[in-house]
Protein backbone atom coordinates (compact mmCIF):
# COMPACT_ATOMS: atom_id res chain seq x y z
CA UNK A 1 0.00 0.00 0.00
CA UNK A 2 2.82 2.41 0.89
CA UNK A 3 4.49 1.71 -2.46
CA UNK A 4 1.24 2.49 -4.31
CA UNK A 5 0.86 5.80 -2.50
CA UNK A 6 4.52 6.69 -3.11
CA UNK A 7 4.26 5.78 -6.81
CA UNK A 8 1.05 7.79 -7.20
CA UNK A 9 2.63 10.78 -5.45
CA UNK A 10 5.73 10.60 -7.64
CA UNK A 11 3.60 10.37 -10.80
CA UNK A 12 1.50 13.35 -9.69
CA UNK A 13 4.59 15.44 -8.93
CA UNK A 14 6.10 14.58 -12.31
CA UNK A 15 2.85 15.52 -14.08
CA UNK A 16 2.76 18.87 -12.28
CA UNK A 17 6.40 19.57 -13.12
CA UNK A 18 5.80 18.83 -16.82
CA UNK A 19 2.66 20.98 -16.85
CA UNK A 20 4.49 23.86 -15.16
CA UNK A 21 7.31 23.63 -17.71
CA UNK A 22 4.82 23.70 -20.58
CA UNK A 23 2.94 26.64 -19.07
CA UNK A 24 6.15 28.54 -18.39
CA UNK A 25 7.26 28.11 -21.99
CA UNK A 26 3.80 28.74 -23.35
CA UNK A 27 3.01 28.77 -27.00
CA UNK A 28 4.62 32.16 -27.51
CA UNK A 29 5.85 32.54 -31.11
CA UNK A 30 9.59 32.70 -31.66
CA UNK A 31 10.94 36.11 -32.64
CA UNK A 32 12.59 36.84 -36.00
CA UNK A 33 14.21 40.22 -36.56
CA UNK A 34 14.23 41.72 -40.03
CA UNK A 35 16.00 44.83 -41.23
CA UNK A 36 15.90 46.75 -44.50
CA UNK A 37 18.06 49.79 -45.32
CA UNK A 38 19.43 52.37 -44.80
CA UNK A 39 21.65 51.33 -47.72
CA UNK A 40 20.79 48.50 -50.09
CA UNK A 41 20.75 45.80 -47.40
CA UNK A 42 18.10 43.40 -46.15
CA UNK A 43 18.34 40.70 -43.47
CA UNK A 44 16.32 38.27 -41.38
CA UNK A 45 17.84 36.97 -38.14
CA UNK A 46 17.00 34.81 -35.15
CA UNK A 47 19.08 35.38 -32.02
CA UNK A 48 21.55 37.45 -34.05
CA UNK A 49 22.16 34.78 -36.71
CA UNK A 50 20.96 34.89 -40.32
CA UNK A 51 17.95 32.63 -40.81
CA UNK A 52 18.72 29.69 -43.12
CA UNK A 53 16.30 27.04 -41.85
CA UNK A 54 13.32 27.05 -39.48
CA UNK A 55 10.84 24.55 -38.13
CA UNK A 56 7.25 24.98 -39.30
CA UNK A 57 5.31 27.05 -36.80
CA UNK A 58 4.27 30.52 -35.75
CA UNK A 59 6.82 33.33 -35.65
CA UNK A 60 6.73 36.99 -34.70
CA UNK A 61 8.50 39.11 -37.30
CA UNK A 62 9.86 42.42 -36.00
CA UNK A 63 10.87 44.45 -39.04
CA UNK A 64 12.99 47.59 -38.81
CA UNK A 65 12.63 49.61 -42.02
CA UNK A 66 15.37 52.23 -42.06
CA UNK A 67 14.71 53.82 -45.46
CA UNK A 68 11.67 55.25 -47.23
CA UNK A 69 12.83 53.77 -50.57
CA UNK A 70 12.59 50.12 -49.47
CA UNK A 71 9.98 47.66 -48.25
CA UNK A 72 10.09 44.19 -46.68
CA UNK A 73 8.09 41.44 -48.39
CA UNK A 74 7.79 37.81 -47.25
CA UNK A 75 6.91 35.20 -49.88
CA UNK A 76 6.54 31.43 -49.96
CA UNK A 77 8.22 30.35 -53.18
CA UNK A 78 7.62 26.59 -53.02
CA UNK A 79 5.22 24.49 -50.98
CA UNK A 80 2.21 26.81 -51.25
CA UNK A 81 1.29 30.40 -51.96
CA UNK A 82 1.81 33.31 -49.60
CA UNK A 83 2.99 36.87 -50.15
CA UNK A 84 2.80 39.62 -47.55
CA UNK A 85 4.26 43.09 -47.54
CA UNK A 86 5.40 43.64 -43.94
CA UNK A 87 6.48 47.26 -44.53
CA UNK A 88 5.61 49.62 -47.39
CA UNK A 89 8.02 51.64 -49.53
CA UNK A 90 7.05 54.96 -47.95
CA UNK A 91 7.16 53.57 -44.38
CA UNK A 92 10.15 54.14 -42.11
CA UNK A 93 10.09 52.61 -38.62
CA UNK A 94 9.33 49.27 -36.95
CA UNK A 95 6.40 46.94 -37.58
CA UNK A 96 5.50 43.60 -36.03
CA UNK A 97 3.54 40.73 -37.61
CA UNK A 98 2.84 37.21 -36.35
CA UNK A 99 2.86 34.68 -39.19
CA UNK A 100 2.48 30.90 -39.38
CA UNK A 101 5.20 29.45 -41.61
CA UNK A 102 4.41 26.16 -43.31
CA UNK A 103 6.90 23.78 -44.87
CA UNK A 104 8.51 25.02 -48.06
CA UNK A 105 10.99 27.48 -49.50
CA UNK A 106 10.57 31.07 -48.37
CA UNK A 107 12.03 34.37 -49.57
CA UNK A 108 12.19 37.90 -48.17
CA UNK A 109 13.01 40.88 -50.35
CA UNK A 110 12.61 44.56 -51.16
CA UNK A 111 10.18 44.66 -54.09
CA UNK A 112 11.66 47.73 -55.88
CA UNK A 113 15.21 46.33 -55.54
CA UNK A 114 14.56 42.57 -55.51
CA UNK A 115 17.46 41.69 -57.83
CA UNK A 116 20.00 42.78 -55.21
CA UNK A 117 18.04 42.82 -51.96
CA UNK A 118 16.75 39.36 -51.06
CA UNK A 119 17.33 36.34 -48.86
CA UNK A 120 16.01 32.78 -48.71
CA UNK A 121 15.33 30.16 -46.06
CA UNK A 122 13.71 26.72 -45.79
CA UNK A 123 10.96 25.70 -43.41
CA UNK A 124 10.90 22.01 -42.47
Amino acid sequence: MTRSILAAGTAAALSLALAATALGRGDKPLKLTGSVGPGFTISLKQNGKTVKSLKAGTYTFVISDKASIHNFVLEREKGGTFEKQLTSVSFKGTKTATIRLGKGEWKYYCKPHEAGMHGEFNVK
